[in-house]
């Protein structure tokens, strides 16, 4: 492995400490409404078995073409095989469980890291990692999970066969797959979105709320074309043809927002949102036509300039509003927020992967973004704020079809 070139992330700070101190002193805590429904029963992330650290035990979980799955541990740059399961078409991670999709169903690996958001601070937690087993359904399913890997729900939604499935994310934490509902409903494009103890499905141009056994609430609103899906601090975001849908718990009643698109805007809707884990912005392609930021605290779309061609864009949402971007020939940009600006820019890192068709795919946190090149065999660490210069670069002892970042 190569050597480190950077201090490791997240080194542990008096303010977490105390942090820390306050929360087992008994200092007012508990996550919002909105990602954490169980707050009466607060147990602060942890489950029987793992241990509490110090600082978040973040790593890179990576499944190669044939589905053997990788854990490289971003502290001590170790790797670590965590088993096999079947060759994905596609991966989905929540920070903690690698969700892999193929034609049958759904294989879920448990990376064995995570962290419980406070808000205004952290625990962080480690226990063994396992394959954890499959769910079956027809077509490569759409994957929905909130910001806690321990309570409320996981979503998905198989297109050949119209299943409709949430999972007890809870029970996954403790290593068991049990279904709360399965319904059934019309092949074709479709989500399931956990908001609390709540679902939302979204099928058939109609979105519907459920309980979490799949009791219909009576709450519903037009959904056309549904695609594209995130949590955020302040609800659940689902893209509609003509809106985003924005979800969230008040008063233990769910609530649905609709946030149309800017009128006489001809650009290309939004179909895939990406951010730092839970913060309020989120970005999107326009299609060729820019980028499109949904502020879920604002309720509103703005639309700035892409400098090029773009593949991936994500939103950082931090001080200074950066976004990231992924351009056609394979190199990171860093972009102003708010107007598209070119800040920084990486040499060509995946430029073989993209004209291959592979699955390289851009990853932030607060500190460094995180990029897979599976024909390169390489994963990097990119530290966006000082130019986006590679801060480490790992051989991949696997080549990195997919993969996520972990521990977060």
């Amino acid at each position: 492995m190569i050597p480190r070139s950077s201090p490791r992330p997240f080194p542990l700070t008096l303010v977490a400490l105390l942090a820390l101190a306050g929360c087992a002193a008994g200092s007012p805590t508990g996550p919002t409404p909105d990602t954490t429904p169980d707050a009466a029963v607060d147990t602060h992330g942890a489950i029987a078995g793992a241990a509490e650290l110090a600082e978040p035990a973040l790593g890179l979980t990576s499944i190669d073409a044939e589905g053997r799955v990788s854990h490289l541990d971003l502290l001590d740059e170790s790797t670590t095989d965590l088993g096999a399961v079947r060759a994905p078409d596609a991966v989905h991670g929540d920070g903690r469980y690698l969700f892999a999709m193929d034609g049958d169903g759904v294989s879920i690996v448990d990376s064995g890291v995570w962290t419980w958001d406070h808000v205004d601070h952290f625990h962080y937690y480690r226990a063994e990692p396992r394959v954890l087993g499959d769910v079956a359904g027809g077509g490569v399913a759409t994957v929905a999970t909130s910001n806690s890997s321990t309570t409320g729900g996981t979503g998905l939604f198989f297109p050949e066969s119209g299943d409709a499935v949430l999972l007890d994310t809870e029970a996954l934490s403790k290593g068991r797959i049990v279904e709360t509902f399965r319904l059934a409903r019309e092949p074709g494009a479709g989500l399931v979105v956990p908001v609390g103890s709540f679902a939302a499905v979204a099928a058939a141009d109609v979105l519907a709320l459920h309980t979490a056994d799949g009791t219909p609430t009576g709450d519903s609103a037009d959904c056309v074309d549904p695609a594209g899906t995130i949590t955020t601090r302040v609800g659940a975001v689902i893209g509609c043809r003509d809106a985003a849908l924005l979800i969230h718990v008040e008063d233990e009643r769910p609530v649905i927002e609709r946030v149309p698109y800017p009128a006489g805007t001809t650009a290309a809707r939004a179909t895939a949102f990406a951010n730092r884990e839970g913060r309020p912005r989120v970005a999107a392609l326009a299609g060729d036509d820019g980028i499109w930021i949904l502020d879920t605290r604002a309720r509103s779309w703005s639309l700035i300039p892409a400098p090029e061609p773009l593949v991936q864009v994500t939103a950082v949402d931090d001080a200074d509003a950066n976004l990231l971007a992924l351009t056609r020939d394979g190199r990171v940009l860093v972009l102003d927020g708010e107007t598209g600006g070119e800040r920084a820019a990486s040499a060509p890192l995946v430029a073989e992967s993209l004209a291959a068709g592979a699955s390289a795919t851009l990853v932030a946190d607060q500190q460094r973004a995180y990029l897979n090149g599976p024909v390169e065999g390489r994963l990097w660490e990119i530290d966006f704020a000082d130019g986006a210069r590679i801060a480490r670069e790992f051989p991949a002892e696997r080549s990195p079809a997919f993969f996520v970042q972990t521990g977060r």
